[in-house]
């Protein structure tokens, strides 16, 4: 398969926002695992560096690329989705630069920031029930799609292969290869689930030994945006258990602490679910006298400024 790494409309060559896509790096978190065993390393890979700021730069480049190639964003078609804000991020800041339109089904109750910045980017929206979250944004999308076929590309993040195999593709070599394979767990949180199974497979190939680990809520009712309590939710269809030796469950107030605690003790504003990456991997390293544990951080904290846990403590 060819390694996506930027796309045009046309030739596929190399341009815009695209070309920057992946290549992000690791950093050691020094403060926060000053109590645990000098042979136990903790790094965060810093996915809020990608060109529109998330981890989902890769599926939506991937997911993109796949569609134009195929011609399912010929003769002026609209791409549709469901997001909780990262993904719509993605697609926007990409299609903008190609011409493509896009339409986005999002709860209503996402970041003030988020839907600013897609409103910015040109992207039209949906807003859904908020009490039905992103399961209930992803069955309008996928009613919009059923009901005016020639008008969408419905690209369904939850369900396309190229979600996992953009990660499969990119993030799993990317952190082998910066961890000399020492890695020995590997922990991402779980929404589309798309960064746990492509990841999670290519490292379970590759590094003898190696352990996954997700992170989800400890609830249903939550806080933290981009996270699924996949007890109570619909499962990704690209979801595969297999991959995963271990789940951590993470409660809302730890993660907005910890938020805190990254952007005061290490110098590193995050989002709430690189805060719950970040307490799962601290609780993992806990355990272990001599490891390297990769957490995925997918975005940095500037979209969610406006929530009032920043000022506690």
């Amino acid at each position: 398969m060819t390694t996506l790494t930027t796309i045009d409309r046309a030739s596929s060559a190399p341009t815009g926002a695209l070309g920057r896509v992946g290549g992000t790096p690791l950093i050691r978190l020094q403060r926060l695992t000053a109590g645990l065993p000098p042979a136990v390393e903790v790094f965060a890979k810093a996915e809020w560096m990608n060109p529109s700021g998330s981890v989902k730069d890769r599926p939506a480049a991937w997911i993109l690329h796949r569609a134009i190639e195929d011609g399912r964003l010929s003769d002026g078609r609209i791409l549709l989705d469901s997001t909780s804000g990262n993904m719509g991020i993605a697609y926007a800041t990409f299609a903008a630069g190609i011409g493509v339109r896009v339409h986005l089904a999002i709860p209503a109750n996402a970041s003030p920031e988020r839907i600013a910045i897609l409103r910015a980017l040109g992207a039209d929206l949906t807003l859904t029930d908020p009490t039905e979250g992103s399961d209930g944004a992803r069955t309008v999308a996928a009613k919009m799609a059923s009901e005016d076929p020639a008008r969408f590309f419905y690209a369904d993040q939850y369900g396309h292969p190229a979600n996992w195999q953009a990660h499969f593709h990119t993030t799993g070599p990317e952190i082998a290869d910066q961890t000399e394979r020492r890695i020995t767990h590997f922990v991402a949180g779980l929404g589309t689930t798309g960064t746990i199974t492509g990841a999670g497979r290519y490292l379970r190939q590759t590094v003898p030994g190696v352990r996954i680990v997700g992170v989800q809520p400890a609830t249903p009712l939550h806080g933290l945006e981009g996270l699924k309590h996949l007890a109570t939710s619909t499962v990704p269809p690209i979801f595969d258990p297999a991959v995963v030796d271990e789940m951590i469950e993470v409660e809302t107030e730890q993660a907005y602490d910890m938020a805190r605690r990254i952007a005061r003790e290490e110098g590193l504003l995050v989002g709430v679910s690189a805060a719950a990456a970040a307490v799962a991997s601290l609780e993992l390293a806990g355990r272990l006298e001599r490891a390297v544990v990769v957490a995925v951080f997918p975005d940095s904290g500037l979209k969610y400024l406006g929530q009032d846990f920043w000022s506690r403590g």
